[in-house]
């Protein structure tokens, strides 16, 4: 009986471990996310120095992600977690050397980093509905994702909304 008490112990505790890695992935590809956000933003500011109206949008963006990573991280720090703090996804990479030949090509201007922006926002809208996807995610982490998703969405409709006006000059 003890040994059988001892034995459903182990594998809930397993269980649960198993849960909170799977967690904890979801959390850390967020945070690789919003570090492709940071470095796509910095690279919009780069690419749009012709237009000041822009810069303090994309430094808003930047800040904005820079709050999420550290919400995110703090949450993983609450579930016994690491963080990847300065990770970028395997796709962002791709994007940014996308987004650099894109820019070269086409030269550098406010439309072309709307339209980039645009494309990063989309990312960042399916990486959160993927985390939004694990299992048993504790109802906190679930907050802080809908939460932060909710708000990028508004991010992503700005710029959405800034890039067509571009488009139509």
């Amino acid at each position: 009986m003890i040994l059988y008490f001892f034995s459903l112990l182990f594998t809930l505790k397993k269980i649960t471990m198993e849960n909170n890695e799977k967690v904890i992935d979801a959390l850390n590809d967020l945070v690789k996310i919003n570090n492709d956000r940071i470095e796509g933003y910095e690279k919009a500011i780069e690419d749009s120095k012709s237009d000041p109206e822009y810069d303090s949008l994309f430094r808003e963006m930047i800040d904005q992600s820079r709050k999420y990573k550290e919400q995110l991280i703090n949450e993983i720090n609450t579930i016994g977690g690491k963080a990847d703090r300065n990770s970028n996804t395997g796709s962002g990479k791709v994007y940014h050397v996308w987004m650099d030949l894109k820019s070269s090509l086409q030269g550098k201007s406010a439309k072309s980093a709307l339209q980039l922006s645009e494309f990063g926002e989309d990312a960042a809208q399916k990486a959160y509905a993927e985390a939004l996807k694990t299992d048993d995610l504790p109802a906190s982490t679930r907050d802080l994702i809908l939460n932060q998703k909710e708000h990028l969405k508004t991010s992503h409709d700005t710029i959405k909304r800034k890039r067509d006006l571009q488009e139509a000059h």
